[in-house]
């Protein structure tokens, strides 16, 4: 009896310890990053991820590939783990090993934090022995949360030491291949054969053949563009199509068609395609002509080129279905336009320039969880300018949206008296204003910004009459009266500056904080008083003109530089020009209207099907963002330009208003403006976890918000104010909340997932 007493006994402690443990752990860190790659332990072989480890590849001659870290000041980050609401990291062990298995061991012989207090999750510093060049290390982390938690162990990652550390502080991935097979084979004659992969990417086709006698050519054709069902071999412009001979071998074999290099694309200024990937182009259709034998799916193979890219990363839904396409296709569009692993403007040239760059970047926040291919641009672009006056100023921009999403201020610290002069303070006469065409501009001013030629005002582009197609170019500048005192420009600049202060601050240098900011004060005084026209409510295009654009409108507002009693009448103008600029101006035409809080007019634009939309790049053919909203408004246009995918960032950033507040986002600020959108859901990636968001509107009556914070983030939470006596409640109960502006507010709202609604 005794004895079945003690097995019983056993049996009870052996189910109960577990459980006991598995109360007080709760997970472990996820999605793992050494200096923001979360892929920074993954190799790959001539652009394929293998799964050779990283070791092997570090000591092979094999054409191998893997991210290499600068090994003087790596950081770490990881998303905590989190299993109740309001879970906030406590403290955090890190270890950092020379090899695996010490690591798995829980054996930091590199680095042991031990417990660590605080609520570090991103950007955490190494603080061990010296690293060497051209090694490998393993890390791993735990954590504890203030609910008394102890994580499990994270998987360990790997990461590479770089051999040679160069001088920019981006650590890069390597590009990536990925086989691709077609949607459709069909036969067109007796000997011809067309192929469609379903949407366009870079890369070369891989084909397998039956060589009857040898000697036989084939003719192979790739391009982006359709005609009639059969691929269109004469499509204008530069969208792109191309023919190869192929000799056949006897007997059955598999060809990789190499792709020749286009003079255009491959010049001094051009970016470089490494050699393990081998050069590429864009297409989607494939003709296959001069063999009569049947060719089926598995015969044809795209080797797509890409920057890594997690498809699941983000996700939008909505009952708009013109919407849910467009988001779709400017999603696909930077994925795929990241080819050349920095941001370039297209296939047509392949050279990186700062307008694009910034879209492209905030569009990437929008869709990855992946910050290193802008860093690597913004630092390109800094010793790499382009000639653009408003473009050089976007440089600080980038900067700061660098650090708004990752936390990180390498960037800032190491190119600081860059960008002091990225902002062209040094041109500013007596009331502030800037000007490239006055005697102001010098050399040692060009030199600041490493620029070698003459800096001129864009605008928009293209401007009219500067492709010399013709009188019937009207351009995308909507009239703009080009003068020394340019409103664009400065409204440009006024941003560099408030950002500037900020970036000061950040960085420790107080004084020039100081400066920048009574300097962005004095601009704006003179601004308002110089450029607007009181009588009319509008901005004219600059000093000395009376015209007013769209333009000279759109950019103050999306830049705070208008009053707040006159934001109705500047959006009234705004709504009065239609969509007369760019897809590049169409991103600070939409920031303009969601910050002037005109989210009706938003969501028109974002969902048109005019000939000026971002619908008809869908309906004109193309599966990627296209270089302008037509051939007829830009003929010589690329169709794989991720300029116009602003939707990318447009819908998570201002539709659903999801923005980080504090650097690394920490704290963000979640305030949708639906305008009469009945519903949406997204999915969006921040450093920190994901953020979900979702809602169901019926407009002036209702208004149900359901988000999901994650862990170690806080967050701001914006409805629409109805009324007074409107009836508010937060998941199910009756909340307090306050009104600010148009919106009903709530502060500090923890981690985890909140229902809140609003009726009238």
């Amino acid at each position: 009896m005794m004895r079945n007493v003690f097995i019983d006994l056993q049996a009870f402690v052996l189910l109960v310890f577990p459980l006991a443990v598995m109360a007080q752990r709760h997970g472990k860190p996820e999605h793992l990053t050494v200096n923001l790659l979360s892929r920074a332990g993954q190799v790959y072989q001539n652009g394929y991820p293998v799964n050779a480890g990283l070791a092997e590849a570090e000591n092979s001659k094999g054409n191998f590939q893997f991210a290499e870290i600068n090994p003087e000041r790596p950081f770490f980050g990881w998303v905590v783990p989190s299993s109740a609401d309001n879970t906030f990291q406590t403290a955090f062990r890190l270890l950092v090993s020379s090899d695996a298995e010490k690591c798995r061991e829980a054996t930091g012989d590199m680095w042991d934090s031990g417990r660590a207090e605080g609520s570090a999750s991103v950007n955490v510093v190494y603080g061990g022995r010296p690293l060497e060049p051209g090694k490998v290390y393993h890390w791993r982390v735990k954590t504890w949360d203030n609910h008394g938690r102890e994580s499990a162990w994270s998987d360990i990652m790997g990461f590479g030491t770089a051999a040679e550390p160069g001088a920019l502080a981006t650590a890069v991935c390597p590009l990536q291949k990925q086989d691709e097979s077609p949607v459709e084979v069909r036969r067109v004659d007796s000997s011809t054969h067309f192929a469609d992969f379903g949407k366009a990417a870079f890369g070369r086709i891989r084909i397998s053949l039956d060589g009857k006698r040898g000697g036989d050519t084939v003719k192979i054709h790739l391009g982006e563009a359709v005609k009639e069902g059969r691929l269109d071999r004469s499509p204008g412009g530069t969208i792109r199509y191309s023919v190869h001979n192929l000799a056949l071998l006897p007997g059955w074999n598999t060809y990789v068609v190499a792709i020749p290099p286009d003079k255009r694309n491959t010049g001094p200024q051009a970016i470089p395609m490494p050699q393990y990937t081998g050069e590429v182009t864009p297409f989607r259709y494939c003709e296959l002509e001069n063999y009569p034998a049947r060719v089926n799916l598995q015969q044809l193979t795209r080797e797509t080129v890409f920057y890594p890219f997690d498809e699941t990363s983000s996700s939008f839904h909505s009952s708009d279905t013109v919407l849910n396409r467009v988001w779709e296709m400017c999603k696909y569009t930077i994925k795929v336009t990241s080819f050349a692993g920095i941001y370039v403007d297209g296939d047509r040239e392949r050279i990186p320039y700062e307008a694009d760059a910034l879209i492209n970047q905030l569009c990437h926040y929008g869709v990855d969880r992946e910050y290193s291919m802008a860093r690597r641009t913004l630092e390109y672009l800094i010793f790499h300018p382009t000639w653009p006056t408003e473009w050089i100023l976007q440089t600080v921009l980038m900067a700061w949206e660098d650090y708004l999403y990752t936390g990180n201020s390498d960037l800032l610290l190491k190119h600081y008296d860059d960008l002091k002069a990225k902002t062209l303070v040094a041109l500013a006469d007596e009331e502030g204003f800037i000007s490239t065409r006055t005697s102001r501009i010098t050399p040692e001013i060009l030199r600041s910004v490493h620029f070698n030629g003459d800096l001129r005002d864009i605008v928009d582009w293209p401007h009219s009459g500067i492709l010399g197609l013709g009188k019937n170019e009207g351009g995308e500048t909507d009239g703009f009266v080009f003068t020394d005192i340019n409103t664009v420009v400065n409204a440009f600049h006024y941003r560099a500056l408030v950002l500037m202060s900020w970036i000061a601050g950040v960085t420790g240098h107080d004084e020039d904080g100081r400066f920048f900011r009574l300097q962005a004060e004095k601009l704006k005084k003179s601004f308002n008083r110089k450029l607007f026209d009181r009588k009319r409510g509008v901005y004219t295009d600059g000093a000395g003109t009376s015209h007013a654009s769209l333009h000279a409108n759109m950019f103050p507002l999306a830049f705070g530089l208008v009053p707040e009693k006159q934001v109705k009448g500047v959006l009234g103008f705004i709504r009065s020009r239609g969509m007369a600029c760019s897809v590049y101006g169409a991103q600070f035409l939409l920031d303009a209207l969601y910050e002037g809080g005109d989210a009706e007019y938003g969501l028109h634009l974002l969902s048109s099907t005019a000939e000026r939309s971002w619908y008809n790049m869908i309906r004109a053919g193309s599966t990627v963002a296209t270089e302008a909203w037509d051939n007829k408004y830009k003929p010589n246009q690329d169709w794989n330009h991720a300029w116009g995918a602003a939707p990318a960032n447009l819908i998570p950033r201002r539709l659903m208003g999801i923005e980080p507040l504090e650097p690394g986002c920490g704290k963000i600020r979640i305030k949708p403006q639906p305008g009469s959108l009945q519903q949406a859901e997204i999915k969006h990636p921040t450093l920190r976890g994901d953020v979900k968001v979702s809602f169901v509107n019926d407009p002036g009556k209702s208004f149900v918000l359901t988000v999901e914070i994650p862990a170690n983030t806080t967050a701001e939470i914006h409805l629409p104010w109805y009324s007074p006596e409107q009836t508010v409640r937060v998941n199910g109960n009756t909340a307090s909340h306050v009104k600010s502006g148009n919106f009903t507010l709530f502060e500090n709202v923890g981690p985890g997932k909140k229902i809140f609604e609003i009726t009238r």
